[in-house]
């Protein structure tokens, strides 16, 4: 049936056909970039143009469009149940004074500007997408850098930036496990080379974060404390998946590198603050306006408490198994195009209405609210004011992401995205093909926003194009999600999302031309990695 359905793809393969598939992509690129327009009206825009190619050039007809937005609806639904929760837990905590007193009292165990932009934006968004995942590192850590005094744009870059070596095993390795399942081989063959090409990644997500919160300079400063740090998150990472611990590689590596980075920050030369740094130490009990004194333990109660749920969900069967026992999902029948491009009869997304990380930001929402009420920390009227911010802030980027997930779904279905990456293998043989791999894996997250997506959609082409070439099976694939993991941190939907923490909404493109700069870095590093890897 594959090696059908590439014939099929391959006698519709021309740059004109190419082209074509790749213009529902530039349509967004183009005004979300060049023209400066928000996430709703661009994503519209592709979403449209997306349905009129898909319609006239790919024999979509009426079934396969309604068939492809429902499963879009679903996909959005289960995005969404993240944004609206964190959205919820921030205005939770802001509204108690919890986020500006975290962000005076970071200062007080180090006082350099990098050093804070590294824990937050490196080491704790990472051990937030081990733990979860699903847009949550972005969505929480963004709105903490703000509160550390970084402008929203920064702060959105650091934290999308930061996470995207550990999201393949990150969220129970749900990205490697998709990996694991389309292509037939054991997480032990593919998890060596995998970890290897992420763990080489993950000091250039520090090197970049430090290099958004203070330029060169914090780069050169804080060197020595981002290569160990990374040094050990690789290391940990390649024994926990190697050990057949994939499903908590990122999250113990993320353990390890946040203890690790907060001893470091106590350290003298990390401690102090430079010339250059605002940032000055802060008292750990700051009494509000009210006169009311708001202690930094309460205060990281909502964190806490999220932490401490998504262990509880990760580690203890029992939790687990109960908390996912009710799913929503759709079955959905085998759709064709005119031109014989097929997507079987399959169940659509399916969403843990009580184990979904959603569920456990609104779960952490609801105990931390009550904690801040029971200490006094709310004045008249919050509940309405925290009700009244979730909606200002999510309207109008769930309307975005629903039309860019639309358009991601369109053109999987009419077979657009697989054009694209083939248009892509076959113009590279042999010794160049490692070098783009990883970018048709980054190319597939960035269109559907997942790299789990991702590896559903090109790991089979890529296992099918490394036989034929007489490739490393097992490198490419590695590529494929180790690209596919990077990819993620650049699509328009994650960046939707933080832009909505940080009150970016409506203005992602101030964002986007950033970070498709900066996140093809990590990117490059894979593919030149992989090159070398198989020439070796």
């Amino acid at each position: 049936m594959i090696a059908i359905f590439l014939i099929q793809v391959t006698m519709q393969l021309t740059f004109w056909n190419w082209l074509l598939a790749l213009s529902p992509v530039l349509v967004v690129l183009i005004l979300m970039l060049g023209l400066k327009w928000g996430g709703i009206k661009a994503g519209a825009a592709g979403w449209f143009v997306s349905i009129l190619v898909g319609v006239l050039f790919f024999g979509a007809g009426p079934q396969l469009v309604a068939v492809s937005q429902v499963k879009a609806v679903l996909l959005s639904l289960d995005v969404l149940y993240i944004i609206w929760t964190a959205l919820l837990l921030f205005h939770i905590a802001n509204e108690a004074g919890a986020v500006s007193i975290i962000g005076q009292a970071l200062p007080g165990l180090t006082a350099n500007r990098t050093m804070q932009g590294l824990l937050l934006g490196w080491l704790f968004a990472s051990f937030l997408q081990g733990m979860g995942g699903f847009g949550v590192p972005v969505a929480v850590a963004a709105p903490l850098l703000v509160g550390l005094g970084f402008n929203p744009v920064q702060s959105v870059l650091m934290a999308c930036l930061g996470h995207g070596w550990a999201v393949n095993f990150g969220s129970l390795a749900t990205s490697f496990q998709a990996l694991m399942a389309v292509t037939g081989l054991p997480g032990e063959v593919l998890a060596p080379q995998s970890a290897i090409l992420l763990g080489a990644a993950s000091i250039v997500c520090g090197g970049l974060v430090a290099f958004v919160a203070s330029g060169w300079k914090g780069v050169i400063r804080t060197l020595p404390a981002v290569a160990l740090l990374s040094a050990l998150m690789a290391g940990v990472q390649y024994w926990l998946v190697t050990h057949h611990l994939w499903t908590l590689g990122s999250t113990g590596a993320a353990i390890v590198g946040l203890l690790v980075g907060i001893g470091l920050a106590r350290l003298p030369i990390y401690r102090k603050a430079d010339g250059d740094d605002p940032a000055k130490a802060a008292p750990a009990a700051i009494p509000d306006t009210d006169g009311k004194k708001r202690s930094l333990p309460v205060a990281m109660s909502a964190y806490a408490v999220l932490v401490v749920l998504a262990f509880a969900f990760n580690l203890i069967q029992p939790v687990s198994n109960l908390l996912n026992s009710v799913k929503l999902t759709l079955a959905f029948p085998a759709v064709q195009t005119s031109f014989g491009v097929t997507t079987p009869a399959e169940l659509g997304d399916k969403i843990n209405i009580f184990g979904h990380p959603g569920a456990l930001l609104l779960y952490a929402s609801l105990i931390s609210y009550a904690i801040y009420r029971w200490a006094g920390y709310y004045k008249a009227g919050a509940a309405k004011r925290i009700a009244d911010n979730v909606v200002h802030g999510a309207v109008n980027s769930s309307l975005g992401i629903a039309a860019m997930i639309g358009m991601a779904t369109v053109m999987s279905h009419t077979g657009m995205t697989n054009i694209l990456a083939l248009g892509l293998s076959q113009s590279f043989g042999k010794v160049a093909y490692p070098l783009v791999a990883p970018f048709i894996g980054a190319v597939g997250a960035f269109i559907t926003g997942s790299n789990n997506n991702s590896n559903v959609l090109f790991a089979v082409l890529q296992m099918r194009t490394a036989q034929l070439l007489g490739l490393s099976t097992t490198l490419i694939l590695a590529a494929q999600t180790a690209g596919g993991s990077l990819g993620s941190i650049m699509a328009p939907a994650k960046v939707i999302v933080g832009c909505s923490t940080v009150g970016l909404g409506d203005n992602e493109g101030a964002v986007m031309g950033k970070i498709l700069i900066l996140g093809l870095i990590p990117v490059a590093l894979v593919a030149v990695l992989t090159i070398i890897i198989s020439l070796v």
